[in-house]
């Protein structure tokens, strides 16, 4: 009933070894056995998940955080020594949770700074410490002060770490199943500028053809008085005086 599948692997039937099945695993890996190898990664598959429910997000597929966590409890595995006077596990939590890090440091659209993101990671690590028994969100420049960072520091890793928004995220409010892009104002294209283009179109519309190419060159094109003589056949002058002439007569009409 409480399966969790992940990577086609059921954590549900992973089997629970003890410490001393542990150890021997350890020992026999150590000396080159394949098979227990292959156990003791299968057995410590749990220690992984533990770890990945961390690191849910939208943005990551949680496979992927499995999978990259699992690289981290092989590197845990191959550099283990008992003689560090720890348990496995807890030298691996540390090993597995910094691959899922870096993977998920790395592995975003939008290239951050290495030093803005472990200021991220210090900041959520803070926000949680702070909100331990209280029923209020830390304030930032508590946060800030928390971790000995300056606020702008603290502001610019959380924008850092945020996820991008597509322009094609459904909006859902009271009914409506919007996009983000139709909840944004266009600048360019609104009622009031369609107006002005419509009466610029209208304007030049009543222009010569010599004073409709020039100001479309000079305007449209971004040529210069000079580099248009020389396409229409004409002085640099006449130019100016029919530019001047074309613009005095727009004014009129609009």
């Amino acid at each position: 009933m409480n399966k969790v599948v992940i990577c086609g692997v059921n954590t549900g039937l992973l089997p629970k070894l003890k410490g001393k099945e542990i150890a021997e695993l350890m020992v026999r890996l150590k000396q080159g056995d394949k098979e227990a190898r292959q156990l003791f990664i299968f057995c410590n598959m749990r220690l992984v998940l533990s770890v990945v429910q961390r690191f849910t997000t939208k943005r990551e597929n949680v496979d992927d955080i499995f999978q990259v966590g699992c690289v981290g409890l092989i590197k845990a595995m191959e550099n283990f020594d008992e003689g560090f006077g720890v348990k496995f596990s807890t030298y691996a939590v540390p090993m597995i949770i910094g691959e899922i890090r870096r993977f998920l440091r790395d592995n975003t659209s939008v290239r951050v700074s290495r030093s803005l993101r472990d200021i991220a990671y210090k900041v959520l690590q803070s926000r949680e410490r702070l909100s331990k028994g209280s029923m209020d969100e830390p304030r930032l420049d508590a946060i800030a002060e928390d971790i000995n960072e300056p606020l702008i520091n603290v502001l610019s890793a959380l924008d850092a770490i945020a996820d991008p928004v597509s322009l094609f995220e459904p909006v859902y409010s009271e009914g409506d199943d919007s996009m983000v892009m139709d909840q944004i104002g266009d600048q360019k294209n609104n009622g009031e500028t369609l107006i002005e283009k419509f009466a610029l179109y209208e304007a030049l519309g009543k222009l010569g053809e010599r004073e409709k190419e020039i100001l479309k060159l000079r305007y449209f094109v971004g040529k210069t008085q000079i580099e248009i003589s020389e396409e229409v056949g004409i002085s640099q002058a006449q130019v100016s005086r029919l530019e001047k002439n074309a613009l005095a007569e727009l004014k009129k009409s609009l």
